[in-house]
């Protein structure tokens, strides 16, 4: 074997150096340069599932947000709607309520005022009485003045 390989130029003791040298590089490589880097493609790769992740669980709650949102507005539409309705039935009932006193206070003063026409009636019919009664008894003392002077 020795022979073939000094036939073809190679020494043995230099393939063994050669061999040996190969190997040290090789684990070299491998301990100082592949190790870390596949130890950091690896955390790379599980940063970057993990950031998908991530991603998903933001969207996911960010739909969740969005429809939270969308019923809570729904919601507030409703209870503007009813706060709405309330203040109406409220301005309903109170301008009934003002109608109402309006016309009793009306019928009120309508009442007063028959009352105090009446009033003024009567005192004028009593006044035209008394003026009447006057003038009769005015009528009669000039008739009476009347016949005793003639």
């Amino acid at each position: 074997m020795s022979q073939l390989l000094a036939a073809f130029g190679i020494n043995w003791w230099l393939l063994v150096a050669n061999l040996i040298n190969f190997g040290v590089l090789l684990w070299v490589l491998w301990y100082f340069l592949y190790g870390p880097l596949t130890r950091m493609l690896d955390e790379r790769r599980k940063r970057v599932s993990q950031g998908v992740l991530d991603a998903e669980e933001a969207e996911r709650h960010l739909r969740e947000v969005e429809e939270s949102r969308v019923g809570l507005l729904a919601e507030a539409g409703k209870e503007a709607d009813a706060v709405v309705a309330d203040a109406r039935a409220a301005a309903r009932a109170k301008e009934q309520e003002i109608l109402a006193g309006g016309k009793a206070g009306a019928e009120r003063l309508l009442a007063e005022a028959k009352s105090e026409a009446a009033e003024l009636k009567v005192r004028a019919l009593d006044e035209s009485k008394q003026e009447v009664a006057k003038m009769v008894v005015l009528g009669i003392e000039k008739l009476a003045l009347d016949k005793k002077t003639s």
